[in-house]
């Protein structure tokens, strides 16, 4: 067992420590805070390359490293906790600490004027050493405790700026929707633990995800002929669709913008929402305990493909008609987060974790290049008030493109090309069906549209935010300064590093070389362009660029063939479909179906709960009380009225008896010869009459 091994529990540990000290510095240490959390990160940093580099270097040899402790004993039995090294672990370790010191760099800058800039460093250093401890975990157990860590920073980030009431109301959102997921999550645990008689998911041969447990699970079967790991997995799933964003658990997720970009960025690129793809990727083998192979796929790998093309679709269409910068971006992850979810559902562990990896860096620079923009434009976030920003900002839109480009897949040269071509190719191989393929398909045409369309809103043409802060009848007039500015350089660097992922990181999961898929799977990786020859990769390939050049066709044609004039000029594809495009711009409705039906059941059983302890279960308790209350009374009158009452009569006589007695006591001698005389008189008299008679 080598140190980085033993070691491992520091990655999650020194943030935390971080957010720990930094919960007790004062307002205005500022700098203090900042150095500790980006210090702390850039250390887990350089500990997860190490980790990196062992499992690197441990090629062909043992893939799971464990270290295993006991936490309490009950009974005769130890509760274990534990935290594992394998490839999957080394390359989410990676990501989460590159892209989380990135974009904490970042948060220097966007957040440089906020009176709570202390408690955001505490806040978003906790958030990041909850997803490092879930990345780690080799306990369901500990995996839970630090999922539900990521949860509460969620709500304590979403909802920092806790004045505005939207921030708050979002927050409360996000908290309580991914709280429906977990549910399941719980249950399913505790039935895996009721089967298996561990969390831990490997300990020597007797993890539940090890073959004995694995056995046991599939000879077991439930409702509907389900395996017991296919149901248990599909009750994890929930809580996976909750922190990942999928129908019908999405509606938090758009509403988490309200929080400060960079968090944001952190949730929708490297922590929240990639918890739950990388939870489905790391309990795979109970997903797919019985299949053996992706050609004959599980029920509960049905599910997971199902829901992910559904979500993929779902989110791209609503954000065609979005007009919020990051409300765009955001259906935008859940679209992405729904391929992700397709591809560890048809192609396996290392095809949606491909296009997680990539999406974390194009999509962090989106969002921060989105930061970078509401910054520049003075807090404006309405993409109908930007324009000609390209002139104002070159180095954000340099690379904003750049992430725009690799979201949309264009073709060969950045990343999200590969990544969501190699989830196009597994589906169209999928054995149950080829519709999953044609709704990816559909959502990367999609996709390419409305990324264009947000790129020629905000940077193409001539600046409407002037002409924003004219309008006296703009509802957000005073948040425009008229001119828009670059960020700083501490903003902007980390906006290039990102960009430089967003193109290289495709070239290590190409067809001619896999090395992320051979890596990922421990298996040589080889460079060969043959590879290209597979049957079905071209044809994928030569659909997937020509829906991606289409996209962008047609978003040139609807917003870049004539220029926006004003903020009030109306979108061209509204004006094309006014009815579809006003369904889509309220994202289905819902939230409004979930207000007239969840929540107003919801608040009626609430209301009927309350009259039930008002007037059911209060009335039976006020019944029994005033019952014990009348028995109390009699017991009382019976208790003074008779009890006492005889007693003390009973004293009483006693008492005069003995009155009477002490009156022979009185210790005169006198006294006692004439009693003594009167009864001998007596019994004389006795004896005479007794003798006559």
């Amino acid at each position: 067992m080598t140190w980085i091994v033993q070691n491992l529990w520091l990655v999650p540990v020194l943030p935390t420590f971080a957010a720990g000290i930094n919960a007790l510095l004062k307002q205005r240490s500022r700098i203090a805070a900042a150095s500790l959390a980006i210090g702390s990160m850039a250390l887990s940093f350089l500990l997860s390359l190490c980790a990196f580099a062992h499992v690197l270097g441990n090629r062909g040899g043992e893939v799971v490293l464990t270290q295993n402790v006991r936490w309490f004993q009950f009974g005769n039995e130890w509760l274990k906790l534990g935290w594992m090294l394998d490839p999957l672990t080394a390359v989410m370790l990676v990501m989460v600490t590159l892209v989380g010191l990135l974009i904490f760099i970042y948060s220097v800058g966007y957040m440089a004027h906020d009176e709570n800039f202390t408690r955001f460093f505490c806040f978003m250093a906790l958030f990041a050493g909850a997803m490092l401890g879930v990345v780690i975990a080799n306990s369901l157990l500990l995996l839970f405790m630090c999922w539900e860590i990521v949860g509460l920073t969620s709500y304590l980030l979403i909802g920092f700026w806790y004045a505005k009431p939207e921030a708050a109301a979002a927050a409360k959102k996000a908290f309580i929707v991914t709280r429906i997921g977990d549910l399941g999550f719980l249950i399913g645990m505790v039935w895996l633990y009721a089967q298996t008689g561990t969390l831990l998911l490997y300990d020597g041969g007797a993890g539940c995800l090890e073959q004995s447990s694995l056995t046991h699970l599939v000879a077991q079967t439930t409702i509907l002929g389900m395996t017991a790991s296919a149901a248990i997995g599909i009750l994890i799933f929930c809580g996976a669709a909750g922190k990942s964003g999928q129908v019908p658990l999405h509606v938090w997720l758009p509403d988490a913008m309200e929080g400060p970009t960079p968090v944001s960025a952190l949730i929708h690129a490297a922590t929240m929402v990639a918890a739950g793809v990388f939870l489905i990727a790391r309990i795979y083998p109970l997903m797919g305990a019985h299949a053996g192979t992706l050609l004959t796929p599980t029920i509960a790998l049905q599910v997971v493909t199902w829901v992910g093309a559904f979500t993929a679709v779902f989110g791209a269409t609503i954000a065609v008609a979005q007009y919020d910068i990051k409300r765009i971006l955001a259906y935008s992850t859940v679209s992405q987060l729904g391929y992700m979810m397709m591809g560890l559902g048809v192609g396996g562990v290392a095809v949606g974790m491909f296009h997680l990896i990539t999406h974390a860096f194009f999509k962090a620079l989106l969002f921060l290049g989105a930061g970078s923009v509401i910054h520049g434009c003075s807090d404006e976030q309405d993409i109908r008030r930007m324009g000609g920003l390209r002139k104002y900002m070159p180095i954000t839109f340099a690379a904003y493109a750049v992430g725009m480009l690799a979201l949309c897949g264009f073709p060969f040269f950045f990343s999200g090309f590969w990544s969501k071509d190699e989830i196009l190719h597994a589906a169209h191989n999928w054995s149950i069906s080829q519709a999953p393929f044609y709704m990816g398909a559909f959502g990367a045409l999609l996709t390419a549209f409305y990324m264009t369309r947000q790129v020629y809103y905000v940077f193409a043409g001539n600046s409407r935010l002037a002409m924003a802060s004219k309008d006296s009848h703009s509802a957000d007039a005073h948040h425009a300064s008229g001119i828009p500015h670059e960020s700083p350089a501490v903003m902007t660097i980390p906006l290039v590093i990102l960009a430089a992922f967003a193109i290289l990181l495709g070239f290590i999961g190409t067809p001619a070389w896999p090395w992320f898929q051979s890596f990922l799977e421990d298996k040589p990786a080889t460079f060969s362009f043959a590879a290209f020859s597979t049957p079905g990769i071209l044809p994928v390939m030569l659909s997937s660029s020509l829906l991606v050049f289409l996209g962008l066709g047609l978003g040139w044609w609807f917003y870049g063939r004539k220029p926006i004039e004003t903020a009030e000029s109306p979108d061209a594809l509204g004006e094309l479909q006014p009815s579809i495009f006003t369904v889509l711009g309220h994202a289905y409705y819902v939230d409004t179906l979930y207000g007239a039906t969840l929540i107003r059941l919801n608040n009626w059983w609430s209301r009927v709960c309350d009259w039930l302890d008002r007037w059911v279960w209060n009335g039976a308790v006020q019944t029994v009380s005033y019952f014990v209350l009348g028995v109390a009374w009699l017991d009382d009158f019976f208790d003074t009225n008779i009890v006492n009452n005889g007693f003390d009569d009973g004293c009483q006589s006693v008492s005069r008896g003995g009155q009477i007695l002490s009156l022979l006591q009185g210790g005169r001698i006198q006294t006692y010869l004439r009693i003594i005389g009167c009864a001998l008189i007596a019994l004389v008299i006795f004896l005479l009459w007794g003798a006559k008679a």
